[in-house]
């Protein structure tokens, strides 16, 4: 197992890892959006309006729930997890649930213009995307085994 000072020296992933790793986990989210809305429709009895606020909040807690477990729980999505890729703090430390929540509400606008928040990370002089600097923490590819 590596230690804390180990951790705090890995570089930050690059753009196509974490893309390829986005894609992954995006098949996955995907799975679990219509595990949801299978279930909102049952409880509903099939009645449901995308336009209906408490179903886009439910969705969108079940958005965050994803990444926030997994985050939180190892620092890695299963996606993360296929490519060797860790979210963490600057210092090496596992994120918070403050962190996550700031990194994925800063991601979103972040991804949804064009991904341009992402690709800030091709001039950014440390390799970071604008949620890694907002959120203080970064996507850093782990050693090979």
């Amino acid at each position: 197992m590596q230690t804390t000072s180990d951790t705090a020296t890995l570089k930050p992933a690059g753009l196509l890892v974490r893309l390829l790793a986005m894609f992954y986990d995006s098949l996955l989210l995907l799975s679990a959006l219509l595990i949801a809305t299978a279930l909102a429709l049952m409880v509903t009895g099939g009645t449901l309006s995308y336009h209906n606020p408490f179903f886009r909040t439910f969705l969108f807690l079940i958005c965050f729930s994803f990444y926030a477990w997994f985050w939180l729980h190892g620092g890695q999505t299963l996606g993360m997890r296929a490519w060797r890729l860790r979210l963490q703090r600057f210092d090496g430390r596992a994120i918070t649930i403050w962190q996550a929540l700031l990194r994925f509400m800063v991601a979103i606008p972040s991804l949804a213009i064009g991904g341009l928040g992402l690709l800030w990370m091709l001039v950014d002089k440390d390799g970071l995307a604008v949620h890694d600097r907002v959120s203080e923490s970064t996507i850093v590819r782990l050693p090979r085994p």
